[in-house]
């Protein structure tokens, strides 16, 4: 996996100011997903940053990058647990969770639509998104916003930045362990 790849799709994961975000990498030969998970995880566990490989095909491999402190805190949202909960998910662990959403992925011909909750997205949005997913958009960026466009232009522009900045510093030289931001 490139440093290129992580950078241009989580970068804002990186700098601290979002929960998670997803990137898929081609399966190519010679290209060993788990070893390659392994490094990123031994290189960025010190910055509060996981990385987990939620789905592979013969094809590709959907990766998780993700701060499990934020993630803990974004589940245990009221609306976040009632989604979750009425999607059949057991909200004992947020890692819990990420299992049964690894099986969703598995096992589900549709895309899980509150994986939203896993990657910051408001749960007011990610509901409006699993009942009309169509109706209502007030503006798009990295998710549907159907409340609250502003805010959501905000965040977008600030995602938008934050990566343009990474993706100058990592042509600098910058690596994704000195790019990661630790975390409280």
């Amino acid at each position: 996996m490139s440093e290129e790849l992580i950078v241009d799709n989580c970068s804002p994961t990186l700098a601290g100011i979002k929960t998670g975000n997803l990137f898929s990498v081609k399966i190519t030969e010679g290209i060993d997903i788990i070893s390659e998970v392994r490094r990123l995880n031994r290189e960025l566990r010190k910055k509060g940053i996981r990385v987990i490989p939620l789905k592979r095909t013969e094809e590709y491999a959907l990766i998780y990058l993700y701060r499990p402190k934020y993630l803990k805190r974004d589940l245990n949202d009221p609306e976040a647990l009632r989604i979750l909960r009425n999607r059949g998910y057991h909200c004992d662990s947020p890692e819990h969770c990420i299992v049964q959403l690894i099986g969703r992925l598995r096992d589900s011909k549709s895309f899980p639509h509150e994986i939203g909750l896993f990657l910051g997205y408001p749960p007011s949005d990610v509901a409006c998104f699993i009942k009309h997913p169509c109706e209502g958009v007030k503006c798009c960026g990295c998710w549907k916003a159907f409340s609250k466009p502003d805010a959501a232009r905000k965040t977008f522009s600030r995602f938008e930045m934050c990566t343009k900045a990474y993706r100058q510093m990592n042509r600098q030289g910058k690596s994704l362990t000195q790019l990661a931001v630790r975390t409280g």
